[in-house]
C-alpha cells in the first residue's frame, strides 16, 4: 500500500509513505510512481488524537502514544 500525502505536520509537504508485504514501512519525499488509485482521505492529528475520514472507509478515530499535530490530505494507492 502506498499513501500519497500533502500537508503540515509530517518531515515533507509532499511525501510518499509505502508499506511493504512485511510491514515494515519508510518514506519518502515527493510523490512516487505508479499510482494506482485507491481512496481519498484526510487526516487530522490534534495531540494523541487522530481523526480519519477516507472515502471508501469512512470516518476513524484513534488513540497514538506521541503528540502531534498534522494536518493531511491523502491518497491511497494499492
Amino acid at each position: 500500500m502506498k499513501y500519497i500525502e500533502f500537508g503540515i505536520g509530517n518531515k515533507w509537504l509532499i511525501r510518499t509513505e509505502t508499506e511493504l508485504q512485511d510491514g515494515t514501512e519508510f518514506e519518502e519525499k515527493g510523490i512516487k510512481r505508479p499510482i494506482k488509485f485507491h481512496s481519498l482521505y484526510t487526516r487530522v492529528w490534534i495531540r494523541k488524537t487522530v481523526i480519519i475520514i477516507d472515502s471508501k472507509e469512512g470516518v476513524k478515530k484513534r488513540k497514538k502514544e506521541r503528540n502531534a499535530y498534522k494536518f493531511i490530505l491523502g491518497i491511497k494507492s494499492l
